[in-house]
């Protein structure tokens, strides 16, 4: 399989890389999908599988892990090559093709696009003591929920201002036994709705809003927590909460990794694309978060039409005979109904 050249290698097996992956096998070409993660998804799956997604089209609301194991069906009915726990570490063009080096083997394609959304996600974490102590498989101090019943019955810690922070205040109620949020600032980034929610929640009692206070120090043995020091970053007064869990839900740091070193033009931790979503290389796509235009939007369903545009193009550049536009799918002969 390794030797076996693809018309279209995707990188990144997140929403994006899987409509890429769609759209390959609907315009009849050969793909692959080579993955650093353990399983399709991306974000889906690694960070948020139990937060709802509103903003997909069509979809007023829907699991994150459900939209993930949809986009996985539609993603690989044509069936694709699939390759996970492979990192892309190099980018090389040999001869007619392009050469992928990942720790799994050498793979070969004609064209590639780069769908790797933010690159690797480095989370943010406490700069406090007893944070690394408390950081563990094993241990009270997260970085994300991966599963709300790990919460069950606990006394939860929630740190930050954002979406992910003031959605996790709403959606741990009624599994855990307390909630606290704390806040730098008074001010929060999240969605207003959300935030109007919370503060409402808090109002009648259902959890408790802290602002502006942060964290000094996590207490505790073994890995588990049971206290943790805060103070008020105005009149820097101290105080103790009885805590079984903490969840650091201060966002992540960006870094392409082997990516930036590949000869692609960057704007900061992006890659910058044309309107056809080509990359200064030739025969390299990108879409999704990784990549910078005029007026992007980081969005799944910016994303979607996105990959269609990478694909079709990259379509075009294997044979330039063939239409940029495959034409509308309720048309198309690969659909056609017995």
């Amino acid at each position: 399989m390794h030797n076996e050249i693809k018309d279209v290698t995707v990188i990144g097996g997140g929403p994006v890389g899987l409509f890429a992956a769609f759209y390959a096998g609907l315009r009849g070409v050969s793909c692959r999908i080579v993955d650093a993660l353990p399983e399709l998804g991306g974000q889906l799956m690694a960070l948020y599988p139990e937060k709802y997604v509103y903003d997909v089209g069509g979809l007023p609301k829907i699991l994150a892990k459900d939209l993930a194991k949809n986009m996985i069906e539609q993603g690989t009915q044509f069936h694709p090559e699939v390759v996970l726990e492979a990192e892309v570490r190099e980018l090389e063009h040999e001869n007619e093709h392009w050469l992928l080096a990942t720790p799994r083997g050498e793979f070969r394609s004609r064209t590639v696009v780069i769908t790797a959304g933010k690159g690797a996600l480095i989370p943010r974490v406490l700069e406090c003591p007893g944070w690394d102590a408390h950081h563990r498989d094993d241990g009270g101090a997260h970085t994300h929920v991966r599963r709300p019943e790990d919460f069950r019955g606990k006394r939860v810690l929630l740190v930050g201002g954002g979406d992910s922070a003031v959605d996790w205040a709403l959606g741990l109620q009624g599994v855990a036994r307390e909630i606290t949020l704390i806040h730098r600032r008074d001010e929060f980034r999240a969605h207003r709705a959300s935030v109007e929610r919370m503060r409402a929640d808090a109002d009648a009692g259902r959890l408790s809003v802290l602002t502006p206070y942060e964290v000094r120090a996590l207490h505790g043995e073994g890995g588990c927590v049971h206290a943790a020091t805060l103070y008020h970053n105005e009149t820097h007064a101290e105080t103790t909460l009885a805590v079984d869990a903490v969840v650091a839900l201060l966002g992540f740091k960006p870094d392409l990794g082997p990516i930036a070193r590949w000869g692609l033009h960057l704007q900061k931790n992006t890659i910058h694309v044309s309107p056809l979503m080509e990359t200064n290389l030739p025969g390299i796509y990108a879409a999704g978060d990784v990549v910078h235009y005029p007026g992007k939007l980081e969005l799944i369903a910016t994303g979607y039409g996105e990959a269609a545009i990478a694909v079709n193009n990259a379509v075009h550049y294997l044979n330039p005979k063939a239409r940029v536009s495959p034409g509308h799918s309720t048309n198309l002969r690969v659909f056609a109904q017995e």
